[in-house]
């Protein structure tokens, strides 16, 4: 087992088909976010602790959230303050103490990181169907879709072929009623992409899913953009405030923030541009191998990318709440130094990390070379 991990558990049986309606929308909307987990999916054996969500406050704290409310009331706890609540054991004895605690330690609760996060963990999630996008979530992003699919669909058809246009529809001519039409598909595909007949619906799929990927990954930072640029004009304001402007301890901090969140977002649009670069660079002759070493270069971002977008969200939507509420600048001020000062700290570690990462990591044209040899 993983250094780190909790011993391998199993969940209770989660039916999405025996949910209401509207608990099955929460959920959706839940999985949907980088900051929420719903503890439904997860195997724990406290029953109303299942009801709950973890969740990350503004200081980048994973929280138990026993209740919400759309009036935006939340009723959280410390994961500290469960054993007594529920009467477990002391020392950590009792097995949801320890997932929750291992749960806790995540920089991210997206779709994309958990899958790996959980696997690391040891705990398994039996309705695996659960930790994906929402359809409704996916149809939206399909906007950024097709700068992935189409090149995948000139390399297989040609441009005169216009019938096929979408991942959807590519996926549909190996699916179609017709045996005979499908199977002469597949043959297609696999001659193009240089791979085993049986191993083109795979393959298809993995590819759709680490564009998602992708494409969820940019949405999220295209919906964070304005708002950063909203909250430096606000922390302008503070500095342009001749008594705020005085407290230079303060001002270092409002600094340290803004200079932060610049650098790192600044970070995850390199990121982003060298996916598209490296997908370019495959897609010139595409096969089952060029694309295994992009999928692996994707995901191996997967969790500080996540941890990045989680953080940033947290952190911008909790200004955001605070300017709602039509608080001056000395309340603004109190909250840069409660909250907004915590867990930054968190989130420029993980990017020196990455920037490791990336010194050591084998690039296309080492691959490209390897490839040639």
């Amino acid at each position: 087992m993983a250094q780190g991990a909790v011993e391998s558990v199993e969940a209770e049986d989660l039916d999405s088909e025996e949910l209401d309606e509207e608990t099955m929308s929460q959920l959706e909307s839940d999985m949907d976010a980088v900051h929420i987990l719903p503890l439904s999916i997860i195997p724990l054996q406290t029953p109303s602790l299942r009801r709950a969500r973890l969740i990350k406050n503004a200081r980048l704290e994973s929280v138990i959230e026993l209740y919400h409310d759309v009036g935006g009331a939340s009723g959280q706890i410390e994961s500290s303050e469960l054993p007594n609540m529920f009467g477990w054991p002391k020392g950590g004895k009792h097995p949801d103490e320890r997932v929750i605690s291992a749960l806790r330690d995540l920089h991210s609760f997206d779709v994309y990181s958990l899958r790996i996060q959980l696997r690391k963990l040891g705990i398994r999630v039996e309705q695996t169907n659960l930790l994906k996008l929402s359809d409704k979530n996916t149809g939206e992003l399909m906007q950024y879709m097709n700068v992935f699919t189409q090149p995948l669909l000139k390399q297989i058809y040609n441009m005169a072929e216009s019938s096929v246009e979408t991942m959807e529809q590519l996926i549909q001519k190996y699916t179609c009623p017709d045996k005979h039409e499908a199977l002469e598909n597949l043959k297609l595909m696999a001659s193009k992409l240089h791979i085993e007949l049986q191993d083109v619906p795979n393959f298809l799929e993995e590819y759709a899913d680490i564009y998602l990927s992708i494409a969820y990954g940019k949405d999220c930072l295209n919906t964070l953009i304005p708002q950063i640029m909203m909250f430096e004009e606000s922390i302008d304001e503070m500095s342009e405030s001749y008594e705020l402007s005085n407290d230079a301890r303060l001002m270092r901090g409002i600094n340290y923030i803004k200079n932060s969140i610049s650098d790192v977002t600044a970070s995850v649009v390199s990121r982003f541009e060298n996916f598209d670069r490296e997908s370019e660079t495959m897609w010139e002759d595409i096969t089952e191998e060029s694309f295994n070493h992009v999928k692996t270069m994707i995901r191996s971002h997967h969790v500080s990318v996540g941890a990045i977008l989680c953080g940033l969200s947290v952190k911008m939507k909790g200004w955001q709440n605070n300017l709602a509420a039509g608080r001056g600048l000395a309340r603004r001020a109190d909250f840069i130094r409660s909250d907004m000062m915590q867990g930054m700290e968190m989130i420029n570690r993980i990017e020196e990390l990455v920037k490791k990462q990336q010194q050591q990591a084998p690039t296309w044209e080492t691959f490209a070379v390897e490839r040639k040899r």
